[in-house]
């Protein structure tokens, strides 16, 4: 029986763009390997800390929300506790509730990413149009 699980960790703000990524890749394989099916993943970015951790004040948010079998979860924090790129992490698994405030955050975030996109390409077409009115006076 699989279950919903969503994990958040948190990297050494150290680490460049393509370390975080082969970091989130590792624990992706992990859970794949395992047989997980990853649902939704998120890049937070960098965040300050509430408080220091290993005196750093400053850390790259990682989301992973997921489908697992529970005996998974051992192997997946075990990764998670080696890894000395990871200064902290929360798995948690989701009731009902909260997977459908999950799926509507998703699908939220969705629309926004869409919005965004078309936001990006309004201008692209306007300079188009405005370029080819000049070119039609000259």
């Amino acid at each position: 029986m699989q279950n919903n699980y969503e994990a958040v960790f948190i990297m050494t703000p150290v680490l460049s763009d393509q370390q975080m990524k082969e970091a989130v890749d590792k624990f992706k394989t992990v859970l794949s390997n395992g047989g997980a099916e990853i649902v939704h993943e998120e890049n937070w970015g960098l965040k300050k800390l509430a408080y220091p951790v290993n005196h750093k004040s400053t850390g790259f948010y990682q989301l992973l929300q997921f489908k697992s079998a529970p005996e998974l979860i051992k192997k997946f924090e075990t990764e998670l506790k080696r890894d000395e790129r990871i200064i902290r992490w929360l798995t948690v698994s989701l009731d009902k509730h909260a997977l459908e405030y999950a799926s509507k955050r998703i699908q939220r975030l969705s629309g926004q990413k869409a919005a965004e996109e078309a936001k990006a390409e309004e201008p692209k077409q306007e300079q188009v149009s405005v370029e080819q009115e000049n070119n039609k006076e000259e």
